[in-house]
């Protein structure tokens, strides 16, 4: 596994200097690995440069990439990615929903697919590799199994997934619940951005057609199996030098937008006293989730408010309201929930004492999710016959892979973040640690076409 750079304070893998860095790393792995016989190996220049330009859509030019959900923006890198698709030799589909979808046929046309994939949205602010590494990894796939002149038994599709950041709606993996049926239609209406866009005139708005959702969802035997490749966004496989991470669980969370409601007044001419300030009692409840979540009790809860609008924002008046965003999540769903309904409870508690008014509402709420044992087993069996370091871990952030397996077999395979770092400029993988992942990738694949066609008789 390729190491990461050290740590100089400044982003380790900027974008002026990508193109020497796909070279160095391409040397760098061919270098490092055994000389192959008939195998195909991922290219890594190939991979830095479908990461290098997805990254400037949207991108400051620096590292930080702000293409959100429903956006032109995500819908240029989709564009983009489905001329990939193309160029490939894969049929294109768009959904109603805006996924975008690559098929590459199988010899038995009567088989599910192999499905690979991830997202190409973004948090604002956000990094280079979340998400996008997913989706180049499938295309490099194809792009292997092409090489090699090998067909699969089963199609092979390759999925782009719309909105699997809430960071705009405040509900996550949009594309992935629409296609399992999660999403209702209810929800087009309901789900609104912080300019009270609502999802369905979001959708309106690039020319898809909100009415066609229920078009959107999948037969339950669409695919066969579904792989996600994703950046970790942790620590866990750098400190202990693993190059591969199987996911167990995925973590389930429930999202709050709570409104607190006092009083604008004259910050010179209004008596502490007598004060409804909005912003106080605000931030004496998200002290108290940062103290209720960091309860030992609590195990893996974690609990964030990564977002405030305060109003009318004036440095000389006395804020009447602050809107804010409750992200808690867990690998327990009990304790999740729960932990939601002590943050409500304390919110109103704050409130009743400090004399305003709160409305809260739940904004989004998923369930854990286990992943099926049979199939992070045929991924380590290729990691351990390709000599590939690896280690099984639970992952605290939501996927795609994670909605998809409330339907269909799913697995995640991650490679290392450097410092944990993501959802921010300086997230950073290396490309020969990503190359490794689509290699494992690509040979579970192989196994899988094979030995599903087998257990199938």
């Amino acid at each position: 596994m390729a190491k990461a750079p050290p740590d100089t304070g400044a982003h380790p893998d900027p974008a002026a200097h990508q193109s020497v860095l796909a070279a160095s790393e391409a040397h760098a792995s061919r270098a490092a690995s055994p000389p192959a016989t008939e195998e195909q190996l991922p290219d890594p220049a190939r991979l830095a440069n479908m990461l290098q330009r997805l990254s400037e859509i949207a991108g400051d030019g620096e590292g930080a990439v702000s293409r959100l959900a429903l956006t032109a923006d995500e819908r240029e890198a989709h564009r983009v990615v489905a001329g990939w698709m193309a160029d490939l030799g894969l049929t294109v589909a768009v959904d109603a929903f805006g996924n975008t979808i690559g098929t590459l046929p199988g010899q038995r046309a009567d088989l599910p697919a192999l499905g690979i994939g991830s997202h190409l949205d973004s948090v604002p602010q956000g990094g280079r590799f979340d998400g996008v590494v997913g989706v180049v990894a499938g295309l490099e796939v194809v792009r292997l199994l092409t090489s090699a002149g090998r067909q699969l038994q089963h199609p092979l599709k390759v999925i782009a997934f719309v909105g699997e950041e809430g960071a705009r709606f405040g509900e996550a993996c949009l594309g992935s619940k629409a296609v399992v049926g999660q999403l209702q239609p209810g929800d087009l209406q309901r789900l609104r951005d912080a300019d009270g866009v609502t999802l369905g005139q979001a959708l309106q708005a690039l020319d898809l057609d909100p009415r066609q959702l229920p078009s959107v969802r999948w037969a339950p035997n669409e695919l066969a199996a579904f792989l996600e490749l994703h950046i970790e966004q942790g620590r866990l496989l750098e400190s202990e030098g693993k190059a591969i991470g199987l996911v167990e669980a995925v973590a389930g969370n429930t999202r709050l937008r709570l409104r607190v409601l006092g009083r604008a007044d004259h910050s010179g001419g209004t008596p502490m006293h007598v004060r409804r300030d909005a912003l106080t009692a605000a931030a004496e409840i998200v002290l108290g989730i940062e103290q209720l979540a960091r309860e030992p009790r609590r195990r893996t809860t974690v609990a964030t408010v990564g977002r405030l609008d305060v109003w009318p924002n004036s440095i000389t008046t006395v804020p009447a309201r602050v809107t804010f965003y409750v992200d808690v999540r867990d690998v327990d769903g009990d304790r999740q929930r729960e932990a939601a309904q002590d943050i409500l409870t304390l919110a109103q508690q704050v409130a009743a004492r400090r004399g305003v008014g709160l409305e809260a509402e739940k904004v989004g709420d998923s369930s854990p999710v286990v992943l099926p044992l049979w199939l992070r087993q045929r991924v380590r069996d290729v990691c351990n016959r390709l000599g590939v370091s690896h280690r099984v871990l639970n992952s605290g952030a939501g996927h795609d892979a994670a909605i998809l397996a409330r339907l269909l077999p799913a697995a995640m395979v991650f490679v290392p973040s450097h410092q944990g770092l993501s959802h921010c400029p300086e997230e950073w993988t290396s490309i020969a640690d990503i190359a490794t992942g689509v290699r494992v990738l690509y040979h579970t694949i192989l196994a899988l076409d094979e030995g599903l066609l087998e257990n199938n008789g």
